[in-house]
């Protein structure tokens, strides 16, 4: 079984980075629609996506800001990680089959309340920029290493 194995604040330095990867499948697609509520056609209908400026389905946007949530709280500083904010710049659209991969790395710390500001990268298998920004964290402050979840199968229709 997979760990999850976190940095705690004191172990940081400025430069420090990590990366996590995931793949953007029809099952991710539908899902992230359905627990989003976000249901706009140019994400599920390819028939009305192709008459959409990117002439195909593409994946939510907030579907690649999500995995820079999933590696804040997995890889960088990891469990225990309190977001606080983000701001993201969308670069480019992702799409089905599009493998991202985010890159984090440590921007600055802030000693007074174990704040942490990372600089956000997403690109996609070819080395193109998706999306780009900076997110700010409480890092945790004790180290945990800890035996990831197991999550539930979910059937789609």
């Amino acid at each position: 079984m997979a760990t999850l194995e976190n940095r705690p604040y004191d172990t940081l330095n400025i430069g420090d980075s990590a990366t996590f990867e995931k793949t953007l499948t029809e099952r991710e697609l539908v899902l992230f629609a359905a627990v989003s509520g976000d249901v706009n056609p140019v994400h599920l209908d390819a028939e009305f996506a192709k008459t959409s400026m990117f002439g195909e389905r593409i994946a939510h946007g907030m579907w690649s800001g999500s995995l820079i949530s999933a590696a804040l709280a997995t890889v960088l500083p990891g469990p225990g990680t309190i977001y606080m904010g983000q701001e993201l710049s969308f670069r480019r659209p992702v799409k089905l089959d599009d493998t991202l991969t985010v890159t984090l790395t440590v921007k600055d710390k802030q000693d007074a309340k174990k704040i942490v500001e990372l600089d956000c990268l997403v690109t996609n298998q070819k080395g193109e920029k998706v999306v780009t920004g900076t997110a700010k964290v409480i890092a945790p402050a004790e180290k945990v290493v800890l035996q990831a979840p197991t999550l539930p199968k979910i059937s789609i229709g």
